[in-house]
């Protein structure tokens, strides 16, 4: 880290601040890069920095802004505690400006996004009476099956992905998503005290 941060103290402040606002408009979108190859080899040219160097600065402020948006930071609590890792006062205030003016807009946007490459879209099912194949014994097994439409986040094609339960499995199941289910307005609670 003592290199990265030796590499932003480093950085031009002239540019830094467009540098990160790049960055933070872009940071929830996880497909694609916030630069293109092009535009990469015009920051290496005005930073001064080898590829691998670039990389480094781009993944750290990315990681630091991401960090915030986990945490949910006030812009002075930012700033304190990127001085504290010896960040320049100039970048550590220039973080602090940026996460002011499009912190909670990042926020929002973080929270709107799926957080996983799929999502679930649809739900199918249906109740399948599996009849005992000896004619001595008469016991007839219930098995439900799912059907589940997932979507991928880079495309609307919805994928069907079939599940067969038993009534044990699907009792579990249910107990699963029900615990699941019952945590979601904690964490949003906890996350918000913070």
């Amino acid at each position: 880290i003592r290199r990265a941060v030796s590499l932003l103290n480093a950085v031009a402040p002239g540019r830094f601040p467009r540098l990160l606002c790049r960055l933070l408009q872009r940071l929830h979108i996880k497909a694609e890069s916030s630069f293109s190859e092009e535009e990469e080899e015009k920051l290496q040219a005005a930073f001064s920095l080898e590829k691998q160097d670039l990389h480094l600065v781009l993944e750290t402020i990315s990681f630091i802004l991401e960090q915030a948006v986990y945490h949910n930071l006030k812009p002075a609590t930012l700033q304190q505690q990127l001085q504290s890792i010896h960040l320049d006062e100039d970048k550590a205030e220039a973080f602090a400006n940026a996460w002011a003016a499009a912190g909670q807009d990042t926020i929002e946007k973080f929270r709107q996004r799926v957080l996983t490459p799929q999502k679930l879209e649809t739900i199918g099912w249906q109740l399948n009476l599996q009849m005992a194949e000896s004619m001595q014994a008469k016991l007839k097994s219930p098995r439900a099956v799912l059907e589940l439409g997932v979507s991928n986040e880079d495309s609307k094609n919805l994928k069907k992905v079939l599940a067969e339960f038993s009534h044990q499995e699907l009792f579990e199941f249910y107990n699963k998503v029900s615990i699941f289910y019952s945590t979601i307005p904690s964490m949003y609670t906890l996350h918000a005290a913070q």
